[in-house]
């Protein structure tokens, strides 16, 4: 029986304890504070030097907490990212872009679009429960990470991994949407360096082809080092063939 796994948001999220220790913290400086004002006002110096102690107390306290959650939480790192399901309206945005592309290339007419964007849908559907199946992690789709939209992004063994599916029709991945994922990965690696959370930021291009076998080499030559020299990160690329992944995931066949 093939496993199941939890890419619901709730899963990366804080745990509710500690969310519960930091409004309790806040609410207690707050009314510190409070105690702290009322003291200078009336005069009452012992009064406003134990709650000033107090509030340096608290505050210490956090501190202290936080550190050791953060070295704790490990493998549970993702907890501290602030996870956002992208909006379905730029979840079409997206697919209408993808789609004109691929349109343009085929030169398909306005009738066939409808089946074209069925084929994107089904192909990068295909393609991550593939990576799912081959990290073995649970994987969030069409999330946000740190503001920045991507199609999945999964956690393992500290690294965060932000994914980005490509459907290609032709040998040629364009200029300018590697430009586009190297700033979107650069902007989240500023992020979580900010975080100081202990992730290292990778970016994984998953290439969906659907070509003859010689164009797909000639796209293996376009995939050099040297195409991605400036990305401020590392990247893993994986090829797949979309009927290959139907073979796998849709078109099983019986047992002999």
């Amino acid at each position: 029986m093939a496993k199941e796994f939890d890419n619901s948001l709730e899963r990366f999220a804080r745990p509710a304890a500690a969310v519960g220790f930091y409004v309790a913290a806040a609410a207690a400086v707050v009314l510190l504070v409070g105690v702290l004002v009322a003291a200078f006002v009336s005069r009452n110096w012992i009064l406003a030097s134990i709650a000033a102690l107090a509030v340096v107390a608290v505050a210490a306290l956090v501190a202290t907490a936080s550190r050791r959650q953060r070295i704790a939480a490990g493998k549970n790192a993702a907890a501290w990212i602030a996870w956002e399901t992208a909006e379905p309206e730029l979840q079409r945005q997206t697919l209408n872009v993808a789609v004109g592309e691929i349109s343009r290339v085929l030169q398909v007419q306005p009738e066939a679009v409808a089946e074209l964007q069925t084929a994107f849908i089904v192909g990068e559907d295909l393609a991550l429960r593939q990576i799912q199946q081959e990290e073995n992690v649970p994987l969030m789709r069409h999330i946000s990470v740190g503001g920045v939209p991507f199609d999945a992004a999964f956690t393992k063994d500290e690294i965060l991994v932000c994914c980005e599916v490509c459907f290609l029709v032709s040998p040629e991945l364009g200029q300018d949407r590697v430009v586009a994922m190297m700033r979107k990965i650069g902007a989240v690696k500023r992020s979580i360096a900010e975080m100081n959370i202990g992730l290292e930021v990778r970016l994984m291009v998953i290439l969906v082809t659907q070509m003859p076998a010689r164009d797909v080499e000639k796209l293996r030559e376009t995939l050099s080092t040297k195409r991605f020299s400036s990305t401020p990160v590392d990247i893993d690329i994986r090829l797949m063939d979309f009927e290959g992944l139907q073979r796998v995931y849709v078109l099983s066949e019986p047992p002999a």
